[in-house]
């Protein structure tokens, strides 16, 4: 999509904070964090939300999910919420599909209902 703030990132035409990216995803910094290391993991090809990818990107994506939260957890994160909204009511405001990896530490004063 040519408007797409996702695809535009994906294709490095915007510069970000790169975590870790491979040939159908890619992982960078989210510009308003909750905490340290809170990420975004965006496949590469432009889908709208969860069900609008295809079924079988779902282990590949998974796989790619596990490498980034290793990455935390080797940075000192003691575990991690992945978030993921989907459609307006949900509260997706761009709508290129996107997990939030936020990486926790206990004690770290952030509800899992605040995120």
């Amino acid at each position: 999509m040519d408007n797409c703030i996702f695809c535009k990132i994906a294709k490095k035409e915007i510069p970000s904070k790169i975590v870790h990216e491979d040939d159908s995803f890619f992982a960078f910094l989210d510009i308003k964090p909750i905490v340290n290391g809170h990420t975004l993991i965006i496949p590469k090809r432009h889908f709208v939300n969860f069900l609008d990818m295809p079924s079988s990107l779902g282990s590949e994506m998974s796989d790619f999910i596990k490498r980034i939260a290793e990455i935390r957890i080797n940075e000192g994160a003691e575990g991690f919420n992945l978030l993921m909204r989907n459609g307006k009511a949900a509260g997706q405001d761009v709508f290129h599909a996107h997990i939030h990896l936020i990486p926790r530490k206990s004690g770290d004063g952030i509800s899992s209902l605040s995120v």
